[in-house]
């Protein structure tokens, strides 16, 4: 798939319509059913922490001031991008990974041990905080999920062979990475940064905007595993999972019961309505 998907980033395979059409999941893959819940949100949050712990992911950040003064436009970035990649057509999806790709060569973030370490830790967060807040996911979908994402990892940069295929293995690479993790001070800082993030004054004093986030980033905070709340020196007992999982399926059952268009972003419906047509 490697060579494949390469080929089709660099424009040396052509792909048909209907493939177009579809994207590179489609409707009927896990990826669909797991980045459309209400739940991505809070696994986005816990990602971001989780990746974090990377000192070579922090030395990336570090380089980057825009994002660390303004983290606003890389969080709306970021979310835009995993929904094209997700929902759009092979065209829009392209189109998205090479502006991604060009802007980590020019940060000198493109290293590839770096970005399976982002994929690992969005694919485990994504997938856990949904499976937690009460998605109906068997473990055979979690396995399909974390396969049908190792072509997002491959269209990224990163060697297929070298990305977890299986809730196994993605389990094992974590395993295998953790004596290399830290929390250095710009982990610490990019984390406060996420937790109280600048609003302007009239957004803080005069919209729930401030205590909403909170709301969310407590989650994401909650849901980590335990030992990177034990490295942020967060509660690491065992009892604070099935607060933890309850807050989740709370927080998941009132988002539902909100009309659908605002559940999730506007490309994820505009790829609903493209393969419903």
């Amino acid at each position: 798939m490697t060579d494949t998907v390469t080929d089709i980033v660099t424009d040396t395979v052509e792909y048909s319509a209907a493939e177009d059409r579809l994207g590179f999941f489609g409707p009927d893959s896990v990826t669909w059913r797991v980045h459309r819940d209400p739940s991505f949100s809070i696994g986005g949050l816990r990602a971001l922490l989780l990746q974090a712990l990377h000192p070579l992911a922090m030395d990336g950040v570090a380089r980057n001031s825009v994002a660390r003064e303004d983290p606003w436009p890389r969080l709306a970035r970021t979310a835009a991008y995993v929904d094209t990649l997700t929902y759009g057509t092979r065209g829009e999806a392209l189109r998205s990974v090479r502006r991604v790709r060009a802007l980590h060569h020019r940060l000198g973030v493109d290293d590839p041990q770096l970005l399976l370490w982002v994929h690992c830790c969005e694919v485990d967060s994504l997938l856990s905080v949904a499976r937690r807040s009460g998605v109906p996911l068997t473990d055979d979908d979690a396995d399909r999920y974390v396969a049908e994402q190792v072509t997002a990892a491959a269209l990224i940069g990163v060697d297929e062979g070298a990305v977890p295929d299986s809730a196994a293995a993605l389990a094992a690479y974590f395993r295998d990475v953790r004596p290399s993790l830290a929390v250095i001070p710009e982990a610490r800082e990019a984390a406060r940064l996420v937790l109280l993030p600048p609003m302007p004054a009239w957004v803080r004093l005069l919209t729930p905007a401030r205590p909403a986030w909170g709301t969310l980033v407590s989650l994401g905070f909650a849901t980590l595993p335990r030992w990177a709340r034990r490295m942020y020196s967060m509660p690491g007992l065992g009892l604070t999972d099935p607060a933890a999982t309850a807050g989740m399926k709370a927080f998941r059952q009132a988002m539902l019961a909100l009309p659908q268009r605002v559940q999730r972003s506007p490309i994820v419906w505009a790829g609903y309505e493209r393969v419903a047509a």
